[in-house]
Formats: C-alpha cells, sequence, structure tokens
C-alpha cells in the first residue's frame, strides 16, 4: 500500500507538474508511442529528467507497466535510493560491469517484456555531453534479436541536458521536445551491426527534426 501511494503522490504531484508545467513538453509524433507492451523504447541520454519525461508522455493506465532500465551501481547505492528506485520508480537494475561466464546482464529485461512491460532503454549507456548524441552500445541489439517481434522504438529528447545537466542538482526552465520514431524489428535486422546502424540513423533522422546533432 505504502508503495502504491508514493508511487501515486511521485508521479501525480511532483513529476507531472514539473515536466508539463515547470518545464512544458513538445511532442511530435505521439501517436507512434505504443498502447501496450511488450514495447523497447530507446532514447538519447543527456539528463536525470530522460526517464522522468518519457514516464510521463504515456497514457496513465500504463504507468505500471512502465520500466526504466538503469544502472545498478548508481540507483542502488543505498537503500532509501534503491527502495524507491525499485519500489517508486520501477527501474529494472543492470550492472554496468559484467564479467564473463557471469549470468545474461539483461535478463531482468526479457522477463519484463515476457511480463508484457514496456521498456525504456538508453543505448548510450550513461548520460554524454548537454544536446550531443554519443554512439549507443550494442546490448539493445542482442535485446531486439532475442525479441524479433516486440517493436523498438527511437525516440529523441532535446532540451534536457539544458535544463538539467550532468552533476547539477537544479533544474533550469528550458522547453523539452520529444520526436518519437517509427518502430524497428530484429526480425527484420537480426545481424548486430545492421540493427544498430537502422537505430542510429533513425534517431539522426529524428533529430534532424529538431536540428543536426553530432556524433561523438
Amino acid at each position: 500500500m505504502l508503495q502504491k501511494i508514493a508511487r501515486f503522490v511521485f508521479f501525480n504531484f511532483v513529476i507531472r507538474p514539473i515536466i508539463h508545467i515547470y518545464l512544458g513538453v513538445r511532442i511530435k509524433h505521439r501517436d507512434r508511442l505504443p498502447l501496450k507492451g511488450p514495447a523497447i523504447i530507446a532514447a538519447n541520454h543527456n539528463s536525470h529528467l530522460d526517464a522522468m519525461v518519457l514516464l510521463t508522455i504515456f497514457r496513465r493506465r500504463l504507468s505500471r507497466k512502465l520500466r526504466p532500465v538503469a544502472a545498478a551501481d548508481y540507483f542502488l547505492r543505498n537503500k532509501f535510493l534503491a527502495w524507491f528506485a525499485l519500489k517508486v520508480i520501477g527501474i529494472i537494475p543492470l550492472s554496468r560491469n559484467v564479467r564473463a561466464g557471469s549470468t545474461d546482464p539483461l535478463e531482468l529485461c526479457h522477463q519484463a517484456l515476457k511480463n508484457r512491460d514496456i521498456l525504456i532503454i538508453f543505448p548510450e549507456g550513461s548520460r554524454g555531453e548537454a544536446e550531443r548524441l554519443s554512439r549507443f552500445k550494442s546490448g539493445i541489439a542482442h535485446l531486439a534479436r532475442k525479441h524479433p517481434y516486440i517493436p523498438v522504438i527511437p525516440v529523441f529528447l532535446h532540451g534536457l541536458g539544458k535544463a538539467l545537466p550532468k552533476g547539477e542538482f537544479l533544474i533550469v526552465p528550458f522547453y523539452c521536445d520529444v520526436v518519437v520514431g517509427e518502430p524497428i524489428f530484429g526480425e527484420a535486422l537480426p545481424e548486430k551491426n545492421d540493427f544498430m546502424d537502422a537505430l542510429e540513423k533513425g534517431m539522426s533522422g529524428l533529430a534532424t527534426e529538431i536540428k543536426v546533432p553530432e556524433w561523438d
């Protein structure tokens, strides 16, 4: 019960007012967002606000199915933050230090997709330089190959790297743009390099609707 109350209060009285009133969000191609799971949202990553924005642009009835994939070493570093991240935000913790012979680091993601959840993934791996795209890591290609019929939907975010840059704690009221792309399927692109090329080209195409990005 405490978990449900905390989640309701956090999303409806903290996050939504900050994102949609204090910042403001412009969304292009909202109709491309999935109406149900399973699905994978692949977004660029410049700010801790990225996941919060993505969690608020879906219909409220889907809130319990939205699962951001986040770094375990950051969000599980103390008991309170771990409880908040896991129980209130609903993250899927992902280890960034994978050893040879260890269990599949994406196992929790596989389970979530089987549960018809909507994953929110940042293929860059960590927050990059504000308003610049960094090269994507290939873990998402392995996920798409394992679930070839589940749509991977690229989403380009712009403005949040200025609203809350890496290392800052004060939110500045910059308008945020969200551009939703067409789905990509692992079935059509079984080769890792082909899938990654398609995803990066798709993201670049979305970015040109706002500006022309530079890839690191």
